[in-house]
């Protein structure tokens, strides 16, 4: 299974804190929001789109 998540999918998306855009990290397999200072991870190719489980930026 690819890891590659849909550009139009990430099109769609949006951060479920701000309801603000959200930038793709590749190399980190991430969803970032710098409007809430938080990246939510993708996890076998499926962006895990909960508080909880995203990492704070520093």
């Amino acid at each position: 299974m690819s890891n590659e998540i849909d550009r139009r999918m990430l099109e769609a998306l949006i951060c479920p804190v701000t309801q603000t855009g959200l930038r793709y990290d590749s190399d980190r397999q991430e969803l970032v929001s710098k409007a809430a200072g938080l990246a939510y991870p993708i996890r076998d190719g499926i962006p895990v789109m909960l508080q909880d489980e995203a990492r704070r930026l520093d």
